[in-house]
């Protein structure tokens, strides 16, 4: 892994990430936690995280370790929770033995961060791709934008207009800065682009920001930050810096958090927008938390919101849970092997882009 920018920006030619297990990921729940473990060491720990995949697969290995992994609800035993748990509790990069020993050493604590905590990643890298579509919703427009995040976790992604941006198509950069920001207050993020990106030359205006998260997490309190932390992957680093950069952007100018289930909430949080405002509904890496019934629920009323007020819906997702009312593919034409491990970015369900799941790269179709 290459040494972090100190601007907290991506190593250049980034290699795509995972995206973020949850769940609703299916095929998972049937083969068991051996393979759960051994599925994310083997495929989508090697080049992101090696402590990761030696860890993980050691696991899979275990049986008295599973047979406790097994004690937890489901939704709990799945790999990024509990080696984040791990780390929350101070495990260092280490040969699995180690790693085993701190585990027998923590364990009561391990499970209990397991239990109160969850796979609440916030990757604020993922607004590189979200810029493009928000600059173009407040052109077209011709007003500031009202953001409101499902799934929001601590609100990092409700701030694209105060980070910088580098957008590397391949002959040269496009560099985006904040008006008025002191260099290396903030983050810059950067992201490989192919294909028309309609790259903005200026950052939109964003005058109203919210979200929404079962259990949101507080810029300034220190265990959750330590949590959003912990939830990075050991070896990157320049993450890490990123992730710190954000939270202080946050901290100056807290977002309105809401906590409660998505479906329940965030019709009452959008009528709280500014009607001079243009209200875009966003979220990444949220829709396979949910069960199917729960994500039908929500796209139905997303559809009768835009319908009623003329927002907007980005959806930045893994197109095996984004599907069309009658569950066919949004995408059918394209070879499932274009969009392994990576999202797929819909604007009022069409798909846009295909987008790397921590903003590294914006594939624009």
């Amino acid at each position: 892994m290459s040494p972090a920018d100190p601007a907290g920006r991506e190593p250049a030619a980034p290699r795509p990430g995972p995206t973020e297990p949850g769940p609703a990921v299916s095929g998972r729940a049937e083969s068991g936690t051996s393979q759960w473990y051994r599925h994310f060491g083997a495929v989508d720990a090697p080049g992101n995280s090696a402590c990761y995949a030696e860890w993980s697969v050691g696991i899979a290995d275990d049986p008295e370790l599973l047979r406790r992994i097994d004690e937890w609800p489901h939704n709990k035993r799945q790999p990024l929770l509990m080696l984040a748990a791990a780390r929350f509790l101070g495990a260092q990069i280490s040969p699995y033995p180690d790693f085993r020993a701190f585990l027998d050493a923590h364990w009561e604590d391990v499970s209990r961060i397991v239990l109160t905590r969850a796979t609440q990643t916030n990757e604020a890298g993922r607004c590189a791709t979200l810029l493009p579509s928000l600059a173009q919703i407040a052109a077209a427009g011709g007003r500031p934008l009202a953001l409101l995040e499902v799934g929001a976790s601590a609100g990092l992604n409700l701030f694209p207009e105060r980070y910088g941006y580098e957008y590397d198509a391949g002959p040269g950069l496009t560099r985006l800065d904040p008006a008025g920001a002191a260099p290396g207050s903030y983050p810059v993020l950067g992201c490989a682009v192919t294909g028309p990106v309609p790259l903005p030359a200026a950052l939109p205006p964003v005058v109203w920001r919210a979200g929404i998260d079962l259990n949101p997490l507080d810029v300034r309190n220190p265990d959750d930050v330590a949590w959003l932390e912990a939830l990075i992957w050991p070896e990157q680093d320049f993450r890490r810096e990123r992730l710190r950069r954000a939270i202080a952007v946050a901290r100056a100018d807290p977002p309105l958090l809401v906590a409660g289930d998505l479906n329940d909430r965030f019709l009452d949080l959008a009528a709280q927008a500014p009607s001079d405002a243009i209200l875009v509904v966003f979220h990444s890496a949220v829709l396979a938390y949910l069960d199917a019934a729960a994500r039908d629920r929500f796209r139905a009323a997303m559809a009768r919101l835009a319908v009623d007020t003329g927002c907007h819906w980005l959806s930045n997702e893994g197109h095996t849970v984004i599907l069309q009312a009658d569950g066919s593919s949004v995408v059918p034409e394209m070879d499932d092997e274009r969009l392994r491990g990576r999202f797929l970015l819909l604007h009022n369900g069409k798909p846009v882009a295909i987008t790397g799941p921590h903003g590294q790269s914006l594939e624009w179709l």
